[in-house]
């Protein structure tokens, strides 16, 4: 239980610091993304207010105008200035490859512009402008190129910059930032599984004295009902016996059965149970634990049906099996409605692997919420698991327990469900 609790909170705290990591990594690739398209995005909209240039570079915010063409005679408009703020500087101009597709007022290619950028050729351009002009998009990206549109007097201007560079940088800072976020992983995981003892050690101390706690108990409380035992059979020896000494036998009766079982439970809740591991025929095992209930449940008014599959053979404890199958049937056969089925079945699971044990019962009103409680110690829940009127309740709510400390000594699972009017107990036995 201790290993359990031990791998449980390790695996707690490595999911929680691996959603940390992934939000961490995510955030910051994120951001880095998108500054990095939004400083794209700015170079292209000053490229496209330029008219498909860019402008000179000016430290004190003075405004430069474009070169004149001498072929007209107009003054062209002043020209834009990139923000200082936006951390463009002189060189900006020098570092930015980029190419120019311009078209008329019916989107017609009319010029294209490839001085600024050497691995597009004009007819590579056209290719590249008509491509964007059929999707309808005003930006994106094309191959290595990040486009965007703008309008001007004549028609429409298209200017696509070269972003190979920031995508290996995007991609190098992605890379880096997974590699050191492993290596941190596995560094905190390291961490956590070397204190992970110290972490759980205050519910191990509190499990241990638990432990301790229901041993000496159970050894002291043994005493006096020895004595109270005595005393009562020394009282129908002088005396007839009567209500009360029958009343009294059968409640230290009832508690010697109880501190049996929790000492049972304490002692296959320990690391290290002392089980003895070997290969047994478990259909045998099965039907000769099973049998004997058949009489019990024909005294109640139910039928015990036994199916078991031949030949059968598993590695564990044969002794704690059989008690297995005594919980598991004695439990269906208490709990199963008047006149109900129980059925005690045990086949080779689908997959081949497993050891399947079944033990369903008749049950017209099954527990509600959750099904696991019925393992909890002292759980019953006896007006959803309904009997027969006036029938005795016994028990005492450890022997599903005990059940499940038994399979998981045997590293295997066990479960419950309602189906079909049936409470069906299932434990694979790997």
């Amino acid at each position: 239980m201790i290993k359990r609790l031990q791998r449980k909170f390790v695996v707690i705290a490595a999911v929680c610091l691996l959603i940390v990591e992934f939000a961490i990594i995510g955030g910051i690739n994120g951001v880095n993304i998108y500054q990095t398209n939004k400083n794209a995005d700015e170079l292209l909209n000053i490229i496209i207010e330029n008219d498909g240039r860019f402008p000179e570079f000016d430290p004190k915010g003075m405004k430069h105008d474009k070169p004149q063409d001498n072929s007209d005679s107009a003054s062209p408009p002043e020209s834009k200035k990139p923000d200082k703020h936006r951390g463009f500087n002189e060189e900006t101009k020098y570092q930015t490859r980029y190419f120019v597709v311009y078209t008329d007022s019916n989107g017609e290619i009319t010029k294209v512009d490839t001085g600024h950028v050497a691995a597009v050729s004009s007819s590579q351009a056209i290719e590249y402008g008509k491509s964007v002009l059929d999707s309808g998009k005003t930006s994106g990206t094309s191959g290595n190129y990040r486009y965007k549109t703008g309008d001007t007097d004549k028609g429409k201007i298209i200017v696509f910059m070269d972003c190979r560079s920031d995508r290996a940088t995007k991609n190098r800072f992605l890379l880096v930032s997974c590699a050191i976020g492993a290596a941190g992983y596995i560094l905190v995981c390291l961490l956590i599984i070397i204190f992970s003892k110290r972490a759980i050690r205050p519910v191990v101390e509190s499990f241990e004295k638990q432990k301790r706690f229901i041993t000496d108990a159970g050894h002291e409380i043994k005493t006096p009902l020895a004595i109270i035992s005595a005393n009562t059979e020394v009282l129908e020896m002088v005396s007839e016996p009567n209500q009360w000494t029958v009343s009294i036998k059968n409640q230290i009766t009832r508690l010697n059965g109880l501190l049996k079982e929790l000492l049972s439970l304490a002692k296959m809740e320990e690391e290290k149970p002392a089980l003895t591991m070997a290969d047994f025929n478990i259909s045998d095992a099965v039907y000769d634990a099973a049998s004997p209930f058949t009489t019990l449940a024909e005294t109640k008014g139910k039928n015990l049906t036994i199916d078991v599959a031949n030949g059968l053979s598993y590695n564990g404890d044969e002794g704690a099996i059989r008690q297995l199958v005594s919980i598991l049937t004695e439990n269906a056969v208490k709990y199963a409605d008047e006149g109900g089925e129980i059925i005690v079945k045990l086949f080779t699971s689908h997959n081949g692997k497993e050891t399947d044990l079944e033990v369903s019962n008749t049950c017209k009103e099954p527990p509600q919420g959750d099904l696991t409680k019925l393992f909890d110690r002292f759980y019953r829940d006896d007006s959803s698991r309904s009997r027969s009127k006036g029938e005795k309740k016994g028990g005492y709510g450890i022997g599903l327990s005990i059940a499940q400390a038994i399979v998981r000594s045997h590293k295997s699972k066990i479960s419950c469900r309602a189906e079909n009017g049936m409470m069906i107990f299932t434990a694979q036995l790997k």
